[in-house]
């Protein structure tokens, strides 16, 4: 179950992020045709309205920052200062580890459930009362937005769905440091082939990294 989650969250943001940079790409390629004045085709570009796309973009990229925050937590991505921490004894660090995890869960089940409520409240409740059947009387329809005129509710979705994966991460991450006292973590100076160059006696040069000798020779 938990890597049918680990692969939807990774698509998500794959999908957001390849979906957004097209639609950029088609935005900008149809500003710049359509100041050439090419008769047929300058009529045709103007004739298609692109107003929308800069408005998709933003709310694809806040879709894709809120669940990469809940996938940075998961790979340990996120920038932290734990020279402090690491200095303190075995058990007064993880304590302050597990503080701190459980900071980031509180935290960001708190910003879920407010932006659940404020989901709720700004259109949710009167689509899902239209879809059920059940009279509305005076439940707000709720705002659209400017040029997509799609349902507010929908775009802002992405706070308490975002939100809550976060808090389940964090949850994750601190049930496994409670047993293992391993966090995830992210090498950056990790170099694709390093591993595979050592695993066939090939060696790099800490003085020249450059330099790779095989045997003891370069």
């Amino acid at each position: 179950m938990m890597k049918y989650l680990d692969h939807l969250e990774e698509w998500i943001i794959t999908f957001l992020i390849g979906a957004a940079t097209i639609v950029i790409f088609v935005a900008v390629l149809h500003r710049y045709l359509s100041g050439f004045p090419i008769p047929g085709l300058q009529d045709w570009l103007l004739t298609l309205n692109m107003s929308w796309a800069q408005e998709l973009c933003i709310y694809m990229f806040v879709w894709m920052a809120k669940f990469g925050a809940a996938y940075g937590v998961r790979t340990g991505i996120h920038v932290g200062v734990d020279v402090l921490i690491n200095r303190l004894p075995e058990k007064w660090r993880k304590a302050s580890v597990l503080f701190g995890l459980s900071s980031g869960a509180l935290f960001t089940g708190l910003i879920g459930t407010l932006g659940a409520r404020f989901v709720w409240e700004n259109g949710l409740h009167y689509a899902l009362y239209t879809l059920i059947g059940i009279a509305t009387g005076d439940v707000p329809q709720g705002p659209i937005t400017p040029d997509l005129e799609w349902p507010t509710w929908i775009v802002y979705s992405a706070i308490p769905l975002g939100s809550y994966l976060m808090c389940f991460r964090f949850l994750q991450v601190s049930w496994s440091f409670a047993r293992t006292g391993e966090l995830p973590h992210h090498d950056a100076a990790h170099v694709e082939g390093i591993g595979e160059a050592e695993g066939i006696g090939l060696t790099v040069d800490p003085i020249h990294p450059a330099g790779v000798s095989h045997g003891g020779v370069k």
